[in-house]
Order: structure tokens, then C-alpha cells, then sequence
């Protein structure tokens, strides 16, 4: 599938794949986007407490290094696991202009490293900072009462309408701990209520710029 580097309005990149019509982060700002669903509706809720974070969709590693980036910053410990099922090559990934954009050139090699490091294996990236990445199909995960956190960053619904279906949310339900959280920068009626039938109380949220309106939802 061909694909192209894109530069979305706050000036990050992300990938566009045109067959599809469809982009990696949200053509309004991926960086803002990114700290916006997942830092500010999802990670700040565990301020002052050991955290372990899955994420359904490692594309770009953006949520990834923003988040260990937040961690230093409280000396936070993370233990962060990101799902993909088809991995962006390392070189694409290293072409991604958010070490400047974030304005953290002193960091430019942990979010090499990210890339670098092999996948099924857990690598510590700092004291307080863990990662795995694992090569897996989202209907695949059988991880139960592990996670405090899901990002939930799958493609769009409109090219992808399996990953957000009650059989996946499910999935997830079952891997997060007790009062665990999942939060998606998508709004749809459908996905809110694969949620609900999957246990979660389920909130909206206002959305990242150029969307009205996000989920949040807890494990009860």
C-alpha cells in the first residue's frame, strides 16, 4: 500500500496511506492530538502512581516517546506495551519530525531507540520507563487484569470497522485492571455502545482540535 509523509496543521508529521484516504494522527495536529486524547484524558488521571499503559495501535511511536517524556517529568514509572499488527518500519518511523517539533533534541536517541529495539521483549528505556512492543493482530490479545490504561489509537472506523467492535472492547475490558481506562479520540454512536455492552460506564469528552467530541471509558 503506498504511503507518504504528511505534515499536519501544528506542524508534526504523520503517515497518509491514500488508498485508504486515511492517516496515521488527525490532519488538524498530531502532536496536539496525541497530547490532547491520551495525556490530558488518559495518563494525567494516574498523576503520582506507577502506571502500566497498552497501546492498541504503535504506529509512529508518537504516544510512546510523548509519554515517556511526561514520565521523566514526574519521575512517573510506566510500563508501556504497544500493539501493531503491521510495524512501520524503523528508517519511516525515524523520518518523523517530532523530536523538533517537541523541541527535545536531547532526547533524539531515546526516540531512536524506540524504533530500534526488538519487538516481543521487554527493554528498559530509562529507570522509570519500560517497553514492549509486540507484532499482534488486536483480536489476538488474551491479557487479563494487566493494565491500568488502554490507548486506544486504532485506525478510523471508516476503513477499519473490526477493531471497534464489542468482540475487541471485550478484549479490552478483560485487560484492564479494576477501575482500568480506555480512552480513543473517536465518537461514534456504534463504538460507544460496543463499549457499554462490554462493561464499560462511558463518558464523552471534548475532542482534540478539529473534533467535536472523544470517549473515555472505565472498567467498573
Amino acid at each position: 500500500m503506498k504511503r507518504e509523509i504528511l505534515t499536519t496543521n501544528d506542524g508534526s508529521t504523520t503517515i497518509y496511506l491514500p488508498d485508504w484516504e486515511e492517516s496515521y494522527h488527525s490532519k488538524h495536529g498530531a502532536i496536539q492530538e496525541a497530547y490532547h486524547v491520551f495525556i490530558k484524558s488518559g495518563l494525567s488521571l494516574f498523576k503520582g502512581k506507577s502506571v502500566s499503559i497498552l497501546e492498541i495501535g504503535f504506529g509512529t511511536g508518537l504516544n510512546a516517546f510523548i509519554t515517556y517524556l511526561e514520565a521523566q517529568k514526574v519521575n512517573q514509572s510506566v510500563h508501556y506495551v504497544g500493539v501493531e499488527a503491521y510495524p512501520v518500519q524503523a528508517e519511516e518511523a525515524l523520518q518523523m519530525n517530532y523530536v523538533s517539533e517537541l523541541n527535545v533534541s536531547n532526547k533524539t536517541e531515546v526516540f531512536n531507540r524506540i524504533h530500534q529495539i526488538s519487538w516481543e521483549e521487554k527493554h528498559t528505556i530509562a529507570s522509570n520507563f519500560s517497553l514492549t512492543k509486540r507484532k499482534q493482530f488486536f483480536q489476538d490479545i488474551i491479557d487479563e487484569n494487566a493494565f491500568d490504561l488502554i490507548y486506544f489509537d486504532a485506525f478510523g472506523f471508516r476503513v477499519q470497522p473490526e477493531l471497534w467492535s464489542e468482540e475487541i472492547f471485550k478484549k479490552m475490558y478483560n485487560a484492564l485492571k479494576s477501575n482500568g481506562v480506555l480512552v480513543t479520540y473517536a465518537c461514534r454512536s456504534s463504538i460507544k455502545n460496543a463499549m457499554l455492552a462490554s462493561g464499560f460506564k462511558v463518558e464523552k469528552l471534548p475532542g482534540a482540535p478539529g473534533k467535536r467530541e472523544m470517549l473515555r471509558a472505565t472498567k467498573i
